[in-house]
């Protein structure tokens, strides 16, 4: 119903952590490690470089479970930012990391 332009870049602070992580790591290197994994048809997948960075979250963070993160997720303006989600983009479900995992 309602829809407001907040831009998240520009909440972040430039001292931030997760920017400065964001500004020196490139993540996208996991698509190429991956993308052999990754069908050609069905379901639409979760981009690799999101799966990765809510691994690293887990870590960074010391989030106790796949769960709590997902839970936590849309509260946190600056895990949102860190992703490249909006606030009205759709969460993954937990068992995203779980199966990334297993594999």
């Amino acid at each position: 119903m309602f829809s407001y332009s907040v831009d998240l870049d520009v909440r972040m602070p430039e001292k931030h952590p997760l920017r400065q992580i964001n500004n020196r790591i490139d993540f996208g290197f996991v698509r190429e490690r991956v993308a052999r994994f990754y069908g050609r048809n069905g379901n639409e997948s979760v981009d690799p470089v999101i799966v990765l960075k809510l691994m690293f979250l887990l870590f960074y963070d010391d989030i106790s479970s796949e769960r709590e993160l997902m839970r936590m997720l849309p509260y946190r303006l600056d895990y949102l930012w860190f992703l490249g989600l909006g606030l009205d983009d759709a969460v993954p479900d937990h068992s995203v990391l779980s199966k990334a995992r297993r594999r």
